[in-house]
């Protein structure tokens, strides 16, 4: 069976050989976050969300914020208003996640604390205001207590961490 060219090789690793329209991915990807919740994924959206404040901490997360501006509001600030509406369009709630590899330094452990983080983040996806959100590890977590990448008691311990960090953050809105 010949592929079309028109038509991209399916991403998605649970159905082999589909040849659905990109459309369709991209549906499949929102359903995996969460209805509302919108993934941030180029350098200056990551890099405008860092400038906001930090929201919530704990030992080895932080969580950084940025308020989506309304576009209703005064046109003094119209030029930095446009940017943003184009950087997080459409305006819900947009989630990043940061793992660099000074902290966690074998991939393994990044993908699945970054699996962690989307996952506690749809528990809390409709407390969570209208915003840029980056969680980013900031401490690494003992290889000498937690031997194995991944291992049941890291989960256990990120997840712990990381539904503190969304309760502090649900409290201080």
């Amino acid at each position: 069976m010949s592929q079309d060219n028109a038509t991209p090789h399916c991403a998605l690793s649970f159905l082999p050989n589909c040849q659905l329209p990109v459309s369709t991915h991209l549906a499949a990807e929102q359903l995996q976050l969460g209805s509302g919740v919108q993934r941030l994924k180029t350098r200056p959206q990551f890099q405008a969300a860092l400038s906001g404040s930090t929201v919530s901490r704990t030992p080895h997360f932080a969580l950084h914020r940025l308020s989506l501006p309304d576009l209703t509001g005064p046109a003094s600030s119209f030029q930095a208003t446009n940017e943003m509406a184009s950087l997080f369009h459409p305006k819900t709630v947009w989630l990043g996640a940061m793992v660099p590899k000074r902290w966690a330094r074998r991939a393994v452990t990044r993908n699945a604390i970054k699996r962690q983080i989307y996952a506690v983040s749809a528990q809390f996806e409709v407390r969570m205001p209208c915003a840029a959100h980056v969680v980013r590890l900031r401490a690494g977590f003992d290889r000498k207590q937690y031997i194995s990448a991944t291992s049941t008691l890291l989960k256990q311990a990120v997840r712990l961490e990381l539904e503190q960090l969304f309760e502090r953050a649900a409290q201080a809105t």
